[in-house]
């Protein structure tokens, strides 16, 4: 079942249980798919990008949700929390900051890379290794702690 059939079982299911909040962030993720959709020449997404795409709606979420919190709007930074809960159910099991280091030493011993120099080299191979199981934040955040030690 792909991606776009679990979200409307779920729009369903979120309607029948009168869930706001769920609705919202379901919607958003059937919006951001036809849109990509819409702008791609196939008519089908690879699962990469439908990674790519949940990755981002969660990411906003957060982003916005912090936001709120530095401007003491609690009330406005729950629901996009809760709607990041919703979206993240659709990623795959996210690995712990120990598993990505784990990764990103074993990329930086295979590519050779020295040094900062480097980062962009390192950046490509473990974006591509880790899509869907980890923020490119905190992939990045690993590999510059990993190239200056």
């Amino acid at each position: 079942m792909g991606l776009q059939q679990k979200v409307m079982e779920d729009m369903k299911a979120a309607m029948r249980a009168k869930d706001a909040v769920a609705l919202e962030a379901l919607r958003a993720i059937k919006s951001a798919i036809l849109l990509a959709q819409t702008e791609s020449s196939s008519k089908e997404l690879s699962e990469k990008d439908e990674l790519k795409i949940l990755q981002k709606l969660v990411k906003q979420r957060r982003d916005s949700a912090q936001i709120f919190n530095e401007q003491n709007r609690s009330d406005l930074a729950e629901p996009e929390i809760n709607q990041a809960k919703i979206i993240e159910k659709f990623l795959p099991e996210q690995l712990s900051e120990q598993e990505i280091a784990n990764i990103v030493k074993q990329i930086i011993t295979d590519t050779g890379a020295a040094s900062m120099s480097d980062m962009g080299k390192v950046m490509g191979v473990a974006n591509a290794k880790l899509a869907g199981r980890a923020d490119g934040k905190t992939i990045s955040t690993i590999v510059k702690r990993e190239l200056s030690s």
